[in-house]
């Protein structure tokens, strides 16, 4: 009678499991006809993705071309082609670029592996992409040298200036070291008092758009060697020099240098400077345009930034001068960092009458150029560069609302001026749990709930060690579905921020500390602690229930080791918890100073650990801290389970009285059931990892099939 109502039972909870597996194959089957109809219905997008081409991209509603092609869809040249001079070759050229030739200078010289000539690519006033003539470099000569000897009162500066322009047409591999040394001869030839020629001059803005090409870090190094004196040196003779260029202007990738004359006469009122918006990334000529005795400011669509400098009564300025810079590279902060690739332009105005005499203010409006598709404009402070502290600072300039999109600011003083943004990342939160998520957590739940109550009330029917590695491995899959159910999403995607100027605080005008701010969520740091904990916890305790198992079926006459208990409790719930605190211990302490460090260890999107970039992937706490262990626990979990499987399920037994078909099913059916229950079929959520939706989808079906009714077979 026992025997029969244990076979009833038996057959019961086969009946359930197999009843729940159905369920959930059929909610899978159902999400996956759905994701399809919906990916079929789905309306294609307004802009093809080969909209833009040559590697053009579309953002902000146009595209945005490389320098080599211009147009509505990227498909106008702007460039020279390949090109041969004397013995040197020259590769594609995009106009306004110099391009480096192929031959380099010999590895016995000291310039070894540099170019050794360049040549511009140029666009006629007729419109016409031509070549200029080749400027040859000396094998010889270095940075260094040319610093020492630039000091020399009867230097030949216009060799000189043609020299560093060679030496720094290939920005990738700029030192900090050469920057310096580019730098001060630079300043050198636009100091007043060396009397430098124009040419020379114009050669030197070359070279200071060259640096510029410059990485950010090859500048902070620079900085910091030589506490930027040199740099901002050159931002002042910078300043000078735009005074003199009487109505011309100077055009480089990434400067552009213009002025304009005022006649004593007819002191103009005001002088508005514009800077147009261009299809790619540098600037061009004709990107810019000087406007006098205008009323005010007036940008439209295609301005990028604009500023209005108003003369005062009285004032006895002959001249006034713009800079504009493509990056702030020379503008070196100890206050402000930038971590996202918006581009950040910086503009100087300045006149040349005494400090007394001038009194100028200006007014600016800057469009703000951002990816839209990853970041929300989250504030701005209009800032002036202070050559006192060689930073930024806000004295004397102050935010205006505007309706027109712009951020638009006003001091009443000139110098160079930036606005400093700051964004919200966009996050893509995801949707709620969908239904078959739901149901597969609430059978796992309601299946894990009285596995422990069953295993609690009939505790004394079995030992005392196999209630409590079950019951714990149990609980810590409880604790965790529960916490993956209601705190795994960030209650963030909640917070709605527009990213409208005309919806911003005008009346804060504080320098931010870097340019990415997020809304700190505590909550969700726990949470995703006790997620990280509780799975690792739940892995352990699987591992340590293989071993058990291990130890009763092979070690069959063998007794435990003395205090197993205590022992498996201090590694089943002590070594997740070292893991883990160890781990957001490490991370805190490399981003301390970083207010949104807690990113480092989670994810914005999600209250679970996060996910690294690619070249991140090595020092991602994620790899470390879960992926590494987990797998070492899989990969321990499949050795016993094959061991197992040969020595337990598989080995044969004569004296066996089933039928041969019945045994094969019977082993096999056994196999799949330790397979789930030491949680082998977890190596799914490896598969899942796989960059094609087609495929992951397939193997999170069936990971959510096995493991929801993990707990209901194991029963079995």
């Amino acid at each position: 009678m026992v025997s029969c109502r244990a076979w009833n039972l038996r057959v019961m909870v086969a009946v359930v499991c197999g009843l729940l597996t159905g369920i959930v194959l059929g909610l899978g089957i159902w999400r996956i006809v759905v994701r399809i109809r919906r990916g079929i219905s789905a309306p294609s997008s307004s802009i093809p993705p080969d909209f833009c081409r040559n590697g053009g991209t579309w953002e902000n509603g146009r595209c945005i071309c490389t320098e080599e092609w211009k147009g509505l869809r990227c498909t106008m040249a702007n460039f020279c082609e390949n090109s041969t001079y004397m013995d040197f070759t020259f590769p594609r050229i995009p106009v306004g670029r110099y391009g480096s030739s192929l031959e380099t200078c010999d590895k016995s010289t000291p310039n070894a592996g540099n170019p050794r000539a360049v040549r511009l690519c140029s666009r006629s006033l007729y419109g016409d992409i031509e070549l200029q003539n080749v400027t040859i470099g000396n094998c010889s000569a270095t940075l260094q040298n040319l610093e020492n000897e630039v000091g020399d009162a009867k230097a030949p500066l216009d060799s000189i200036s043609s020299q560093v322009q060679v030496l720094t047409s290939n920005a990738n591999q700029l030192t900090a070291e050469n920057i310096i040394s580019a730098t001060q001869v630079v300043g050198q030839i636009f100091n007043t008092s060396r009397n430098a020629s124009p040419e020379a001059k114009k050669v030197a803005v070359v070279t200071v758009s060259q640096l510029l090409d410059a990485s950010e870090d090859s500048f902070q190094s620079a900085v910091a060697t030589a506490n930027d004196d040199p740099l901002t040196t050159l931002i002042e003779q910078m300043e000078d020099y735009s005074l003199s260029l009487g109505d011309q202007s100077v055009v480089e990738p990434n400067i552009v240098i213009q002025s304009a004359n005022l006649s004593a006469e007819n002191m103009p009122s005001s002088v508005r400077f514009s800077v147009q918006k261009g299809a790619s990334g540098s600037l061009v000529s004709g990107s810019t345009f000087i406007q006098t005795n205008v009323s005010g400011l007036n940008p439209d669509g295609n301005t990028e930034l604009q500023i209005l400098l108003n003369m005062k009564n009285g004032g006895n300025a002959k001249a006034c001068g713009f800079v504009v810079y493509q990056n702030d590279k020379l503008f070196q902060s100890k206050t402000f960092i930038a971590k996202s690739s918006s581009s950040q332009k910086i503009i100087s105005s300045k006149t040349d009458g005494n400090e007394q005499g001038q009194s100028a203010s200006v007014e600016m409006a800057f469009s703000p150029k951002y990816n839209r598709d990853e970041y929300q404009l989250n504030s701005y402070a209009c800032v002036y560069w202070n050559f006192a502290t060689k930073d930024w600072d806000t004295y004397g300039c102050h935010k205006e609302k505007g309706t027109d999109g712009f951020l638009h600011c006003h001091c009443n003083h000139t110098t160079n001026f930036a606005v400093l943004m700051t964004f919200k990342k966009d996050y893509q939160y995801p949707k709620s749990l969908d239904v078959l998520s739901n149901v597969g957590c609430a059978l796992s739940i309601t299946g894990l709930a009285l596995t422990i109550i069953f295993q609690v009330v009939t505790r004394k029917v079995r030992k005392t060690s196999v209630t409590w590695v079950l019951v714990s491995l149990c609980i810590s899959m409880l604790i965790f579905n529960l916490l993956f159910v209601f705190g795994i999403e960030n209650s963030n995607k909640n917070l709605k921020t527009s990213g409208d100027v005309e919806n911003m605080d005008f009346t804060d005008n504080v320098i931010p500390k870097t340019d990415t701010i997020s809304t700190p969520n505590p909550t969700c740091t726990a949470v995703a602690t006790l997620l990280h904990y509780f799975l690792l916890v739940t892995f352990t305790w699987n591992t340590l229930s293989a071993a058990q198992l291990y130890f009763f079926l092979i070690r069959t006459m063998k007794p435990l080791p003395r205090h197993f208990i205590l022992f498996i409790s201090l590694i089943g719930w002590g070594v997740p918890a070292i893991v883990v605190a160890v781990t957001v211990g490490v991370v805190y302490s490399q981003n301390e100073k970083n207010p949104q460090w807690e990113l480092e260890y989670r994810q914005e999107e999600i209250c679970w650990l996060a996910i690294p970039e690619s070249r991140d992937v090595i020092k991602s706490p994620l790899l470390w801290s879960f992926i590494v262990p987990v797998a070492i626990i899989l990969i321990t979990n499949v050795v016993i389970f094959i061991i197992i499987s040969v020595k337990v399920l598989w080995k044969n037994n004569q004296n066996l009285t089933s039928t041969k078909k019945v045994s094969s099913t019977k082993k096999i059916v056994s196999t799949l059931s330790v397979a789930v229950v030491f949680g082998i079929t977890w190596i799914l959520a490896y598969l899942m990892l796989i960059n094609d939706d087609n495929i992951r989808i397939v193997f999170s079906y069936i990971f959510c099939l096995f493991n929801t009714t993990q707990v209901w077979c194991g029963l079995v």
